[in-house]
Parts: C-alpha cells; sequence; structure tokens
C-alpha cells in the first residue's frame, strides 16, 4: 500500500499517543460538568460557563500559537502540552478529597487546559502532513478522525461508568493519568528537527495574516471554515444542556448520558470509515454536499429527547448527525492540508482551530444564556436547527464541484522582510 500511512513508525507513535490522549480528553467531558452539577450544584448558566472557558484559549491565543507551532519542535510541544493537562486535571481531585474544590478552581482547570489543547491539536495536524506524506494524508486523517470517533465512544462511555462506579474525582484522576501515559508515548518520536522553510514575515502579526488570508482569501476553505464553524455552535449548543437534560430533567444516570454521547462517537467513527469510499464514487465536493442534504435533518430528531422510545429517536438522529460530521471532518481536514504549503501549515490549522474552538465557545455561551433564559428544550431546537443548515456554506461553495484534492499545495510567496 504505497499511501498507506502505517509505514511510517511516527505516525503509528502519533497515533497510540493520541488515542490515549483522546481517551483522557472523553473521559473529562464527563466527568467535569458532572462534577459541577452533582457536587456543587451548578445551575446551567454555570454549565454554560465552564464549557465556555473550556475552549475560550482558542480564541485568546488560537491565532499566534500557528505561528509560534510553524517555529518550533512539534515533538516538543506535543510533550509538554500533555504533560501540562496531566497536572491540570490531577489538580482536581486533589482538591476534592481536601474538600477545598470550587467551581473557580474548575473554571482555572478547563480554560488552562484548553491553553494546552490549542498547543496540541494545532501541532498534531501540522506536524501529520511530514510524517505520512502528502499523498497518504486521507487515510491517515481518517485513521484520526476514526480514532476521535472511538474516543467518544470508548472514554465518552467509561467516563459515565467511572462516575456512576467509582465517582467524579476518580474519572477525573484516570484522565491525569492517561494524558501522562500520551506525553512518554509522545518520547518515541524521531523526527523531533522541523526542516528549514522558506524566508518568514518580519512580525507575529505579519504571520497571522498571511494564514487568515490564506484561509478566508480562498473561496473553497472559506467555505469549509464556515460550515465547520457553524456546525460547532450547534453542536456545542445541544452538548452543553445534555447533563442538565440526563441528570435534572430525565432524571437518568450518568452512564446513560456516556451512552448517548458514546452513540454519537460511533456515527462519527462510521462517517470517517465511510468518507473516503465515498470520495472516490462521488467526488469529494459531492460528497461533501450530498451527505449535508441526507443527514444534516437527522439533527432535528434530538431536542425530542425524553424517556422511552425518544431517547432511542433522539439518539438516532444524533448518531446520524455525527456521521455527517466525520464524513466532512476527513474530507475537509485532507482538501485543506492539500492545499496548503508546509510552511503554512500551523497557521492554517491555527486559524481553522481559532475559527472552529471559537465556535464551540459561543455555542456554549449561547446555550448557558438561552437555557437560564428560554429553558432547556427551547436551547435544544436551537442547536438542532444550526446543525440542520450547518452545510449551506459548502453546498453552495465551488467544494461541492471538486471531483480530487489538488495535485499539490500552492507555492506560498512570503511577506518580505523591511528594509
Amino acid at each position: 500500500m504505497p499511501d498507506s500511512p502505517w509505514r511510517a513508525a511516527d505516525f503509528r507513535t502519533l497515533f497510540a499517543a493520541s488515542a490515549l490522549s483522546q481517551l483522557a480528553t472523553n473521559v473529562s467531558y464527563v466527568a467535569v460538568p458532572l462534577i459541577a452539577v452533582t457536587a456543587l450544584d451548578a445551575g446551567p448558566g454555570q454549565v454554560g460557563a465552564l464549557a465556555t472557558l473550556s475552549t475560550l484559549a482558542f480564541l485568546l491565543i488560537g491565532l499566534p500559537a500557528g505561528a509560534w507551532v510553524d517555529r518550533m519542535r512539534h515533538r516538543r510541544v506535543l510533550i509538554l502540552a500533555d504533560l501540562a493537562r496531566a497536572v491540570l486535571y490531577a489538580s482536581v481531585p486533589v482538591a476534592w478529597w481536601t474538600d477545598t474544590l470550587t467551581l473557580g478552581q474548575l473554571y482555572a482547570v478547563v480554560l488552562l487546559n484548553g491553553a494546552a489543547t490549542v498547543f496540541f491539536d494545532v501541532t498534531s495536524q501540522s506536524t501529520l502532513p511530514r510524517l505520512v506524506g502528502r499523498e497518504a494524508l486521507v487515510p491517515a486523517n481518517a485513521a484520526m478522525v476514526g480514532l476521535q470517533a472511538v474516543g467518544n465512544v470508548a472514554g465518552r462511555g467509561a467516563g459515565g461508568a467511572l462516575v456512576q462506579l467509582l465517582s467524579a474525582p476518580v474519572a477525573v484522576l484516570c484522565t491525569a493519568v492517561t494524558y501522562l501515559a500520551s506525553a512518554l508515548q509522545l518520547t518515541r518520536i524521531r523526527q523531533s528537527r522541523e526542516p528549514a522553510g522558506p524566508e518568514r514575515p518580519a512580525t507575529l502579526w505579519a504571520q497571522i495574516a498571511e494564514g487568515l488570508r490564506h484561509v478566508f482569501g480562498n473561496p473553497e476553505l472559506r467555505a469549509l471554515a464556515l460550515t465547520a464553524a457553524l456546525t460547532n455552535v450547534g453542536m456545542q449548543i445541544v452538548n452543553t444542556m445534555l447533563p442538565v437534560v440526563f441528570v435534572r430533567e430525565l432524571d437518568l444516570p450518568a452512564g446513560a448520558l456516556g451512552l448517548f454521547w458514546a452513540a454519537g462517537g460511533l456515527g462519527l467513527l462510521l462517517g470517517a470509515r465511510c468518507a473516503r469510499p465515498l470520495a472516490g464514487r462521488l467526488g469529494y465536493g459531492r460528497s461533501l454536499g450530498l451527505a449535508g442534504v441526507a443527514l444534516a435533518p437527522a439533527a432535528l430528531l434530538v431536542p425530542l429527547i425524553d424517556r422511552g422510545g425518544w431517547l432511542w429517536l433522539a439518539g438516532a438522529g444524533w448518531t446520524l448527525a455525527l456521521f455527517k460530521t466525520g464524513t466532512d471532518n476527513v474530507l475537509g481536514v485532507s482538501l485543506r492540508q492539500r492545499m496548503t504549503s508546509d510552511e503554512l501549515l500551523g497557521r492554517m490549522n491555527a486559524t481553522f482551530r481559532f475559527v472552529l474552538t471559537g465556535a464551540l465557545a459561543l455555542g456554549a455561551a449561547v446555550s448557558g444564556a438561552l437555557g437560564e433564559l428560554a429553558g432547556v428544550r427551547v436551547t435544544l431546537w436551537a442547536g438542532g436547527a444550526l446543525l440542520a443548515t450547518a452545510f449551506l456554506p459548502v453546498f453552495l461553495s465551488p467544494v461541492r464541484a471538486r471531483r480530487d484534492l489538488p495535485d499539490r499545495a500552492p507555492v506560498t510567496a512570503p511577506v518580505s522582510q523591511p528594509r
């Protein structure tokens, strides 16, 4: 298999470390808001604030992080990010057992954890083309998105089970240990020095501007960014309210919430696995557009969530909506990586992460505010409606007509140094 990423030892190492990181992230995704709701009596607005702070770092440092990553050794950044996350999450069970845990500490932990995640995510996506080569990007991205989906299934299912069986502090402690294991795995990556790139712009802000122009000046990249941002806003609106719905409104155990999120992870995995065959049969653009038309409206089933059969119906809608997201992630990430030259990868990925995680922060804030002012059900309908229509920017753009990925990334003329 000439285009198989599995032939690269460093990719296998990155994949194994990312598996541990995804497991830790998804366990904490369930455990932290449940600590806030069950132990600290947090209301919808406070749960929304917790979710907002978890993604706020991408708005604060997301863009400069891309320029910094383009200058740094990638292995070192990945290891330090995982170590920071391990220390931060280890502080939560320590505070719990000493009876000093507060919402303020949870807010600080998720905010600083978000800052470490900025560097981990941007660096991981930026180093991938160098580890596998551009010809293997689609199967490599399919593997990574599939891993994210498996993390959603196993991590969130395990998170719900750990909280229910052993308590939320133990679940968070498991998160810290798993991040530490990921950092140790990353030390095996051999490619620690990045190839020298062309002359770079003179200032940090000039480098950031170059990345912004690359993304928003290209109609295809701009459409991909808009569709993904709308998807993230809608998804975060729904996800932020689900702990409140399950625990308070429906009086269901934490394990049920973990299984619901796991069902979405299964949809994400299936979408990632089907992305490459769909693109081979229909073309990349038509696969992205038709997936939106056929599957996005299923998100409108999620606000119908209730006990009994309605829970299963909502779960089916969530799974179909996440299937579309899995397909979008593989094809969209592969397209934007192939349309970007090596020296711009960090800034391109940082620009996307800034927009997409900024959308998560916006979605969490909107969800908390709507939950307080209009109620949980109205909030779920707002999120479902956004998810059902988020595909339109890509569907109405030149992406829809694209049959194949570009042969090679364009050569970017660097901004000249001032004289």
